[in-house]
């Protein structure tokens, strides 16, 4: 194995080393292009234009052989291709349909609609597993399942076993807002401060308050639109601190 290594073509070594940089930052560079999409988002379209560009990132980074410029334009250009597709799609229902799919009935008014089911290529097992992880392990309480674009089963469950909801309750309960971290590993994000209309200055003092002279041992700091400071320290258990101004 030593021998190996000291046989090792360095030059390659350093040529594979700039083109994984090339690959990665060019990935990145169309990934910010096509937007934010978690996997269980794609649909079968994104699905295979993913897979097209890492296999050609990953052929730019080992096959030296190849010049840089050919894995560069092959996985911009199908990049490129997902981003007019997106963008036609935004405009055409027709195209939107072909190229991302529709979502599919797999049970209706609570009778499974065994046709569908094999269009998707799904069967029993499939179903229930999906049905389960929507939260329901008996069909009887199902009045709906779909099968979105995507891949994802959507339940609807019958009306005597859907969730009981504040407004069924009729009770009058405030909104919650949004919580935003403030201080991170004992580093204050002005950029979150400025959004919640406060400034270092206005933190510091709560945290002076609650006897806090320094926050290098603040793991994290939150703040509300109630103007609520929680605090969670670091190395010790999670114990919040309420500040109220």
């Amino acid at each position: 194995m030593f021998i190996d290594i000291v046989k090792t073509d360095w030059l390659e070594v350093l040529d594979v080393i700039v083109r994984s940089i090339l690959s990665l930052v060019t990935l990145f560079l169309v990934t910010k292009m096509l937007g934010k999409k978690q996997v269980s988002q794609l649909s079968l379209f994104d699905y295979v234009i993913g897979i097209s560009i890492g296999n050609f990132a990953a052929e730019m980074t080992i096959n030296t052989e190849s010049q840089y410029m050919n894995g560069i334009v092959s996985v911009v250009m199908f990049g490129l291709v997902a981003y007019i597709v997106s963008i036609i799609t935004m405009k055409s229902i027709i195209l939107r349909r072909y190229f991302m799919g529709v979502p599919t009935i797999l049970i209706q008014k609570g009778k499974i609609l065994e046709k569908n089911m094999r269009k998707v290529k799904f069967d029993m097992n499939d179903l229930l597993e999906e049905i389960r992880n929507a939260g329901y392990f008996n069909l009887e309480e199902v009045e709906y399942a779909i099968m979105e674009a995507n891949g994802k089963v959507s339940v609807l469950p019958k009306v005597a076993y859907k969730p009981v909801t504040v407004s069924d309750l009729k009770l009058n309960i405030k909104q919650d807002g949004l919580v935003a971290n403030v201080l991170i590993d004992g580093k204050i994000m002005p950029k979150n401060l400025e959004n919640m209309h406060k400034t270092q200055a206005w933190l510091e003092k709560q945290l002076k308050q609650k006897g806090y002279n320094t926050y290098e041992n603040i793991l994290l700091a939150t703040l509300d639109e109630n103007d609520k400071v929680v605090i969670y320290e670091k190395n010790l258990d999670l114990k919040p601190h309420d500040i109220m101004e």
